[in-house]
């Protein structure tokens, strides 16, 4: 059956780093759009980051341009979101997608907790 597995969450000081992974199985993950989203406490999913399944291109929310990045190993079905210069702001909830929308294709992670505090 389709998986997404998050890790990598945690407690980290504003101004660190975390790296947040997410394994897959279950389908063809080369053949799929990976994104990041996140939620914070009272506040609605966001798209944070999306990786295409071809060629790569990245997009990113405007509140997380030159602090994250996502990238993708299509030989470990294992999409990445590499945090930097962490702000209380992003505390939330991320949750792993995968998309494919000419098949109507829509999975979802269980989610890990990332906490920006001092």
């Amino acid at each position: 059956q389709v998986q997404l597995v998050e890790s990598g969450g945690g407690l980290v000081q504003p101004g660190g780093s975390l790296r947040l992974s997410c394994l897959a199985s279950g389908f063809t993950f080369s053949s799929y759009a990976m994104s990041w989203y996140r939620q914070a406490p009272g506040k609605e999913r966001e798209l944070v980051a999306i990786i295409t399944s071809v060629g790569g291109s990245t997009n990113y929310a405007d509140s997380v341009k030159g602090r994250f990045t996502i990238s993708r190993d299509n030989a470990k079905n294992t999409v990445y979101l590499q945090m930097n210069s962490l702000k209380p702001e992003d505390t939330a909830v991320y949750y792993c997608n995968a998309r494919r929308s000419s098949l109507g294709r829509d999975y979802w992670g269980q989610g890990t907790q990332v906490t920006v505090s001092s």
